[in-house]
């Protein structure tokens, strides 16, 4: 019996609705669910896209001559050959005096931007860029927190025709040269600092030996965050933010160019090597994001939306996004939990926010934490809470409707940096049910594979997608002849991609994630899912956290549990007997680890993803590259060297 949490009380009123309508009356069909929609959207391609393209009014100069070559060429489909866009243009087509940006600074009061006042901001900053040199195909980067002239600086370079990239400004000066020194920018926007948990920190000194290393930067543009007058690296190589836009600007002009031309280089987690630098186009990303956010989260104009994330992360690329359909965007920078955990709930309330994005991370910290909203505040027109970035635990679907609201949409949501965007999302015309993601995405030919590359129903296997779709990545930089982008995706099943997530797909479309399949464990040759154990351990209640990995031993491997106990615990016979209990009851007899042991903390990257991978490879005696991703790099020691692992 599924467990339904929440039904949609009006789902004819959504804009998926609308599409339904849509396609009924200009292809004359009968379509009647979202599941008959889906299915219409992955038989007839061309058709769809085009749909969304119309409904999306996406400003273009030159129309497109076709939709899709072939879509079945996995990786080289060709997206609306012939025509001529510019993805700035599409997200500055609101000009008005209405919210474009609120942004809250940590232990700052909100600053609001209207549409108006981001479109003459970037004026400026374009011309600035243009007189600096700078044209289309060059790199712009950012070394930047999430504020406003993270977008300004994106939508200047994007409205040249030049590819931005970023990187949060926590990362250690190595993880940011694995990432920019692959790509070579021309400019680098970089605030002098940034504020976490009450602190402030300096990045000049990064910003220096950033920009030492990198012989192609010409200029490093230096916004005054953390200090009014900020130290500059020098009086020629670097220039303040205010001074750099003090000037009188062209009227902009918007380049016009190809679909598929370049807009973002986003990176991999780079944990266990360096970072794939991963190209994606403008008229994919674009075309993408309006989908999800139109008919998948039913947005528009009147609405105002939240993603908690940096610039590093997509899901920011994904709220910037909002801005052409002329929703407000909200931009957070600083600790959720600083001055307390209630302080992102808060400022929902206070701005009015209707969609609020988060990591599943974040959900289940203030589960920990005894936060409860809804004691505090009204969340008076919160409709959407979304969250991905791992696994949403069926005790967190519990707590969001118990502790937060009842009266809400909870999307849970997967896809990836790979592809700027989703391939299962939420959706105003399903229900809610506990532990599952709503539904595939539009357009999304999304399956379930066993080993023998069969489609399966209800059982756990490879997340692929057997047709193109418009936001794969246009190639890898620098990697000759798509050797790199064809072994990514392409490797384990020939001319589909391959997505390294372990899922399974109900009778009824909805989606479970089970985690990565490139961490699974598979002692005796039986293929186990992380996300399982977790699950289980997690709800222990003596248990903070924990990592789970698999050691090669004898020929075989062996599943190792490590535990980060709760402050006064300490791990005793009586509770490594009560895990192997609890996994064992909930999972299998073959999901109980050989070894459970006590570890100091928990390695996690900077998005917020626990590294198993990284931990395996300490364990064997590999060496781990790029540790500059971590948030604590140096946790990573405390694996080195484990007596109980030597037996």
């Amino acid at each position: 019996m599924k467990n339904i949490l929440w039904k949609p009380k009006s789902p004819e009123k959504s804009q998926m609705s609308q599409l339904i309508n849509i396609i009924n009356e200009s292809y004359e069909k009968d379509i009647n669910s979202y599941n008959e929609l889906h299915q219409w959207s992955v038989e007839h391609v061309s058709e769809f896209w085009e749909e969304i393209w119309n409904y999306s009014k996406i400003i273009h100069s030159k129309s497109y001559l076709n939709v899709v070559d072939d879509v079945s060429k996995m990786p080289g489909a060709k997206w609306f050959q012939g025509a001529k866009l510019n993805f700035a243009e599409n997200l500055l087509r609101f000009r008005d005096n209405r919210p474009a940006i609120h942004f809250k600074g940590e232990g700052k009061a909100v600053i609001t931007y209207s549409f108006k006042e981001v479109y003459d901001e970037v004026e400026k900053v374009t011309h600035a860029l243009r007189t600096l040199g700078v044209v289309k195909g060059d790199r712009v980067a950012g070394f930047i927190p999430n504020i406003p002239e993270s977008v300004i600086a994106m939508l200047a370079t994007t409205s040249i025709g030049a590819i931005w990239s970023s990187s949060s400004p926590d990362f250690g000066t190595k993880a940011v040269l694995d990432r920019f020194a692959q790509i070579e920018p021309k400019v680098i926007f970089a605030a002098d600092g940034y504020f976490y948990n009450g602190k402030g920190y300096n990045s000049i000194k990064k910003l220096k030996e950033i920009s030492n290393n990198i012989p192609a930067l010409q200029k490093v543009i230096v916004v005054e965050y953390l200090n009014e007058e900020p130290e500059l690296l020098d009086e020629v190589s670097s220039i303040r933010y205010k001074d750099f836009i003090n000037c009188n600007p062209e009227p902009l002009y918007f380049e016009q160019l190809p679909f598929d031309h370049p807009l973002y280089i986003m990176y991999s987690s780079g944990t266990t090597g360096l970072p794939k630098s991963i190209v994606h186009s403008a008229g994919g990303t674009l075309i993408q994001h309006l989908k999800e956010l139109y008919f998948h989260c039913d947005l528009k104009r009147e609405d105002c939306i939240f993603y908690f994330t940096t610039c590093g992360w997509m899901m920011w690329n994904w709220l910037v996004s909002s801005l052409s359909i002329g929703s407000t965007i909200v931009q957070f920078d600083g600790s959720p939990f600083y001055p307390d955990g209630k302080e992102l709930w808060r400022l929902s309330e206070q701005l009015g926010i209707t969609v609020f994005g988060t990591s599943a991370k974040y959900i289940e910290s203030c589960k920990d934490s005894g936060i409860r909203p809804l004691e505090f505040t009204k969340l008076s027109k919160l409709r959407l809470i979304l969250s991905t970035g791992s696994p949403l635990m069926d005790e967190s679907f519990d707590y969001v409707y118990q502790c937060i609201k009842q009266d809400v949409l909870l999307g849970s949501i997967s896809g990836g940096t790979d592809i700027i965007s989703c391939f299962a999302l939420s959706n105003p015309m399903l229900p809610v049910t506990r532990g599952e993601l709503q539904c595939k995405g539009l357009g999304m030919d999304l399956h379930s594979y066993n080993d023998q590359g069969e489609s399966i129903i209800n059982k756990k296997g490879e997340l692929v997608c057997l047709s193109a779709f418009p936001s794969m990545p246009v190639y890898f930089w620098n990697d000759k002849n798509n050797q790199k982008y064809c072994s990514a995706y392409f490797e384990i099943f020939k001319g589909i991609w391959h997505h390294g997530d372990f899922i399974s797909v109900s009778e009824y479309g909805s989606i479970t994630i089970f985690g990565r399949s490139d961490a699974t464990l598979n002692p005796g040759g039986v293929r186990i899912g992380t996300a399982e154990i977790y699950k289980v351990v997690e709800s222990i209640d003596f248990i903070d956290d924990s990592l789970v990995i698999g050691q090669e031993w004898k020929g075989n491997e062996r599943i190792i549990l490590f535990t980060k106990l709760k402050k006064g615990e300490g791990l005793c016979d009586k509770k490594i007997n009560q895990i192997k209990s609890e996994i064992k009851l909930h999972c299998s007899p073959r999901h109980v680890p050989e070894k459970i042991i006590q570890i100091r903390d928990i390695p996690y990257t900077i998005n917020g993803k626990k590294v198993e991978l990284a931990v395996k490879r300490v364990i064997q005696g590999e060496d781990v590259k790029n540790r500059d991703a971590l948030i604590e790099p140096e946790i990573l020691s405390y694996y080195e060297n484990i007596p109980e692992l030597l037996d």
